[in-house]
């Protein structure tokens, strides 16, 4: 988040009154990030951004949004409220890339509404390069802008691990990975001749998804744009497994009753929000959950993510 002034702007976070805090000097934040600081400082004050004030509802800047890959590169995305300050942005990238590790990626994106949200619909990516590359347990990702990766890429890797474990340990022939984002717990699910099919609303996390899996040779691991509640209710044969990894507000009802009506064997499911994961695995009572991890996926938070191994329940 950019708050404060073009003169003096704090590269942060907001506190909850709206207010921002500045992280130049958090012990949580990669220091590969923190080193990136001064440079975004540098290009507010040069190309005279406006940052925007939440309490105030004014300004142009909102957001610059970080990702570091293990490779060393970045991902680095302006967030504007208007296209104000765009042109300049775009005529100052060959500045901008000088001071970036290589291999970066640079996009803008607009948000005009005032709302709760890190990004708006529209995206330019300015970059010849499209996709941030990472390399997890000896997976080769991608992530595009507006494509949903994990924020810890650490827990990530563990996260994927875990999975890829517990679906081994069931070997099922067929694998669902519903909201799966870039594909991350589908492509490390799949071994042999497994049939894993990957599902996400975002075309750009899809796109990416499927480029990882043309690049590992995984012919039997394709990945689809498409609602998981609508793919799972119109889809004509269930496979013997499903992992779940869905946003904050879990799976839908709908969805749960279709998991219990199946002939799904197995779920491991993935989850940051321990209140609406409680609610579905009350839920999903044709299963019985077995094992469980805990993950500190935001450290110094009250934020930690979940993932859970269950199996049917024999009738």
């Amino acid at each position: 988040m950019i708050s404060g002034t073009t003169d003096n702007p704090t590269i942060g976070i907001l506190d909850a009154d709206g207010h921002g805090v500045d992280l130049r000097n958090c012990g949580v934040c990669a220091p590969e990030l923190r080193a990136l600081f001064p440079v975004i400082e540098r290009f507010i004050k040069e190309l005279k951004m406006i940052p925007y004030s939440v309490p105030k509802r004014k300004g142009e800047l909102k957001h610059v949004i970080l990702t570091l890959s293990d490779t060393g590169a970045v991902m680095v995305r302006w967030v504007l409220r208007t296209k104000k300050h765009f042109v300049a942005l775009r005529d100052s990238l060959p500045q901008f890339l000088e001071l970036l590790p290589r291999y970066s990626v640079v996009s803008v994106n607009f948000l005009p509404e005032h709302k709760a949200v890190l990004e708006g619909e529209e995206e330019i990516i300015l970059t010849r390069r499209t996709t941030l590359e990472f390399g997890l347990n000896g997976v080769p990702m991608h992530l595009r802008p507006q494509g949903f990766f994990q924020t810890n890429t650490e827990i990530a890797a563990a996260l994927y691990r875990q999975a890829r474990q517990w679906i081994n340990d069931a070997n099922p022939a067929s694998v669902w990975d519903l909201y799966c984002g870039v594909g991350g717990f589908a492509l490390h699910c799949a071994e042999g001749d497994r049939r894993v099919q990957g599902i996400e609303t975002s075309t750009e996390s899809v796109a990416a998804a499927n480029l990882a899996a043309e690049e590992l040779g995984q012919e039997n691991t394709t990945f689809t744009a498409m609602d998981a509640t609508e793919f799972a209710l119109a889809a004509e044969q269930a496979p013997d497994a499903v992992v779940l990894n869905p946003p904050r507000r879990g799976i839908s009802a709908e969805l749960a009753q279709w998991l219990n009506a199946s002939s799904v064997q197995h779920l491991v499911y993935s989850s940051c929000n321990t209140n609406s994961l409680a609610r579905d695995l009350e839920r999903l009572d044709g299963f019985s959950a077995k094992q469980a991890r805990v993950m500190d996926m935001f450290p110094q938070t009250n934020h930690y993510e979940v993932i859970v191994r269950l199996e049917r329940i024999a009738s």
